[in-house]
């Protein structure tokens, strides 16, 4: 059998997404080799599994401090003994209100987030106040991904002089995220990453004089994770590597994880020669890219993703005759992080049976809070 084949692949239905967890636990380990075994130079970023199991697992390893995009996502984590979680997405509309809420319902673990600008400093102040809380916060800083954030400058300078007007504030520290740098040549990729971070180290080392050591610099994602993880000032929040996919596999060349995550399809028409249709449409699979890097067959060879809707998938393929209706493709997906988003559970494989299901609970955008 090939590493990805399932034993028993007819009681699991299609399309959906299976979880393999001997390489799931393989990357984990791997995420914490690489940091020397350092669990506290690392806060995985968990919008990409969301799963209250695998953050179990990486706590097992030391691993306890998390990065978050969403609330749900961090009281997912926070439910799983998290120590700390910090929701990197500026919040506004009631997410403040929500974010108050969860620190007081989850009084065990640290919550913080970012800001990058006056206003939200004043909501998130007057919001603390109102709750007789704490609220502990990063400055995001924009090293040229132009995302989010505020760039070096007057701007910021001005910022970071009114921190101590806010007394339910407490200032934490510096984030970064560096996603736009991709270079597939690790060597250019490290380069233009420590060009831009050099007024990031900079500033970062000032600020740690003026206000205490224990700052901390949250630097980038998984791109970046091979670069961040070399100085001894920053903490990395890879998050992709943790299931693998087809699109980083390509690019980061340099680190050695395993795909952890496949979907499930069946062929459920082949209405002309040359063409079967699959039932992995838009709605199983993340679609933001172009209709050639969304999903990559392992199983199958010489054909081509011409089209999907909703429920479909089109393939043009050269062995039409040999294939038969109901047979299972196995999928690789280009952008795991999205395409995990659409399920509710995944079937967990292991020795090459399905022993469990997970619940992705962290997909929903509200939990409880």
């Amino acid at each position: 059998m090939k590493w990805f084949e399932i034993e028993g692949i007819d009681s699991i239905d299609s399309p959906s997404i299976v979880l393999y967890e001997e390489r799931l636990d393989n990357n984990l380990k791997k995420m914490l080799e690489m940091a020397d075994n350092d669990a506290s130079k690392l806060m995985p970023h968990v919008k990409t599994n969301k799963m209250p199991k695998v953050v179990r697992k990486m706590i097992s390893l030391g691993i306890t401090n998390f990065k978050a995009s969403t609330i749900a996502e961090a009281e997912m984590a926070a439910g799983e003994g998290a120590s700390s979680v910090l929701i990197a997405h500026q919040l506004v509309g009631p997410k403040i209100q929500r974010f108050a809420d969860l620190c007081i319902q989850f009084p065990n673990t640290d919550f913080t987030t970012i800001v990058d600008n006056n206003l939200t400093l004043k909501k998130l102040h007057n919001e603390a106040h109102k709750k007789d809380i704490i609220i502990g916060f990063y400055i995001d800083i924009n090293s040229g991904m132009n995302r989010s954030g505020i760039e070096i400058g007057s701007g910021l300078d001005i910022l970071l002089n009114r921190i101590k007007e806010f007394k339910n504030l407490d200032f934490k520290g510096l984030h970064v995220y560096d996603g736009h740098l991709r270079n597939s040549d690790f060597a250019d990729r490290k380069d233009q990453i420590e060009k831009d971070f050099i007024a990031v180290n900079s500033l970062f080392q000032k600020k740690l004089k003026l206000y205490n050591s224990d700052l901390k610099l949250i630097s980038g994602g998984t791109p970046s994770f091979t670069t961040h993880l070399r100085d001894e000032n920053r903490i990395c929040s890879p998050g992709t590597c943790v299931l693998w996919d087809w699109g980083y596999s390509e690019k980061l060349v340099e680190q050695d994880f395993k795909f952890a995550a496949l979907l499930i399809s069946r062929v459920i028409s082949k209405p002309t020669k040359g063409i079967i249709t699959i039932d992995l449409g838009h709605k199983a699979v993340s679609a933001e890219n172009s209709i050639d890097k969304r999903v990559r067959f392992l199983n199958i060879s010489n054909y081509e993703l011409l089209s999907q809707s909703e429920e479909h998938g089109v393939l043009k393929i050269e062995a039409w005759e040999k294939i038969q209706i109901g047979d299972v493709l196995y999928g690789l997906p280009y952008h795991i992080c999205p395409t995990i988003n659409l399920y509710d559970t995944v079937s967990v494989i292991n020795d090459g049976k399905k022993i469990a299901d997970w619940q992705i609970t962290a997909r929903q955008r509200k939990i409880t809070i």
